[in-house]
């Protein structure tokens, strides 16, 4: 009985261990996301930045963000989830692959030390 109740624990454990080959497959090039970034280091890479059209609107650094995040909020753009214009237009010109090397390049440690 008691090698039934670890049964559990180990498929967990054998998943959990498979996993990370799993999402390598969508993981981006952070490489390739820096070549990608010309329309979005122009807004997203000043501190403090706000633009003044359509609306006054804060524009955040993305720079150590999740990359996780960062597919999220372009795939809400691109879907018309979200209402930036600029924001929907940027990402409605973008692929899956497009939108995954951008994340890597945001998340990636040389980003995150530039946040700071």
């Amino acid at each position: 009985m008691k090698y039934f109740n670890l049964f559990p624990a180990s498929l967990a454990c054998v998943l959990l261990a498979a996993a990370p080959s799993a999402f390598s497959a969508d993981a981006g090039d952070p490489a390739a996301g820096k070549s990608k970034n010309s329309m979005c280091i122009g807004c997203h890479s000043i501190g403090g930045y706000n633009t003044v059209f359509p609306e006054d609107y804060h524009v955040p650094k993305i720079g150590g963000q999740h990359a996780a995040y960062i597919v999220k909020a372009l795939q809400e753009y691109k879907a018309g989830n979200r209402s930036h214009p600029s924001m929907r237009a940027i990402a409605a010109g973008l692929s899956d692959k497009d939108m995954a090397d951008l994340a890597a390049y945001y998340a990636s440690d040389a980003m995150k030390s530039a946040a700071k």
